[in-house]
């Protein structure tokens, strides 16, 4: 591989990248030449799971058929640990985890929200859940812990228990807490949300045998 690619690991059946922001994992209607396509020049990989164009982080790639198939297993069963890092809007509460346990349900232009009012979401002792209400959609749980307040953004880490579609883009925006330059969730016009990039990072990955990767995020 090039060096190019930010690879993280490279073996005889797993390829691991540090995906940049802005970079579609497969082709999309941006006409930006994709992460797949890009690969393809190198050999012939399999691809296993997938990172929102605007999210960086890790990125698991098999090189045989064999290798994909037990993590695509692993990640279906919610097996793989997920660590992201993200930049929130807001004074985000400190000193505790906290699980955001709403369920989710899609909305209209593929978009995803809550199975509930806004207004029936509040914060308790262990996170926040909708106090009123049926609770219809797909479960959706988000761990996720304060890491540093900085004026009216706050750091966290934030980990996936289920896996759906946008789960912590829509968690987090329902909360109160819009990640910042997340413009399908938060509110474009807003001074506090504006960045060059969706500030979203896979930090780090925990495959089912304690093999573990991380990266850095690029600011």
């Amino acid at each position: 591989m090039n060096d190019e690619h930010a690879v993280i690991h490279e073996s005889s059946t797993l390829l691991v990248l540090n995906k940049p922001a802005n970079l579609p994992v497969l082709r999309d209607r941006s006409g930006i030449e994709d992460l797949w396509t890009q690969l393809k020049k190198y050999g012939k990989y399999y691809l296993v799971h997938r990172l929102d164009k605007g999210t960086s982080g890790v990125l698991l790639i098999g090189k045989t058929q064999a290798r994909q198939s037990v993590l695509t297993r692993a990640f279906n069963a919610h097996q793989v640990r997920k660590y992201y890092l993200a930049r929130v809007v807001g004074q985000f509460p400190t000193n505790r985890t906290l699980l955001i346990d709403l369920h989710l349900r899609k909305g209209r232009k593929s978009r995803y929200r809550v199975a509930g009012q806004r207004a029936d979401i509040q914060l308790q002792e262990r996170g926040w859940r909708l106090t009123s209400g049926k609770a219809d959609g797909l479960p959706a749980i988000t761990r996720v812990r304060c890491l540093k307040v900085e004026g009216e953004h706050s750091w966290i880490v934030a980990q996936p228990l289920s896996g759906r579609t946008h789960q912590l883009r829509v968690h987090l925006s329902w909360i109160g807490h819009p990640i910042v330059g997340d413009h399908l969730y938060g509110k474009p016009d807003d001074p506090l949300q504006k960045a060059e990039r969706l500030m979203l990072h896979c930090h780090r990955l925990v495959l089912p045998d304690g093999e573990s990767y991380q990266a850095t995020m690029d600011r």
